[in-house]
């Protein structure tokens, strides 16, 4: 039975602009790969720590979230562990009350970007 996970995962700082996108772009076909299907994704950009991680104050935070079968957690947080790009990851099994506050936040999300485009 496919759930409903979030993924939110921070880079290390050291990376240009085109090696974030590209390890982005590895791990979503990743995610494809072992049969998710990709939701929804959001570029959080490159912010401070709360504390440091192997001597990094700073890093670039990206979320995914998708549906996937429960078996397919361990290969994909596998893979997260084993880049050495990754600093930190965690993911979280989305229960209905979660997914109606990620429904909510992504409807807040879209009126903002429409308030900003019209001014």
């Amino acid at each position: 039975m496919t759930k409903r996970y979030e993924t939110v995962f921070i880079l290390t700082p050291v990376l240009s602009v085109d090696q974030v996108k590209e390890t982005v772009v590895n791990f979503k076909k990743f995610l494809k790969d072992s049969g998710a299907k990709l939701l929804h994704e959001e570029d959080w950009g490159l912010r401070k720590l709360a504390y440091p991680i192997q001597k990094k104050s700073t890093g670039f935070y990206y979320l995914f979230e998708y549906e996937v079968e429960g078996e397919a957690i361990g290969k994909i947080e596998i893979s997260l562990k084993r880049d050495e790009k990754v600093m930190r990851f965690l993911t979280v099994s989305l229960d209905k009350h979660a997914i109606a506050f990620v429904e909510s936040r992504k409807q807040r999300s879209k009126k903002e970007n429409q308030v900003s485009v019209e001014q």
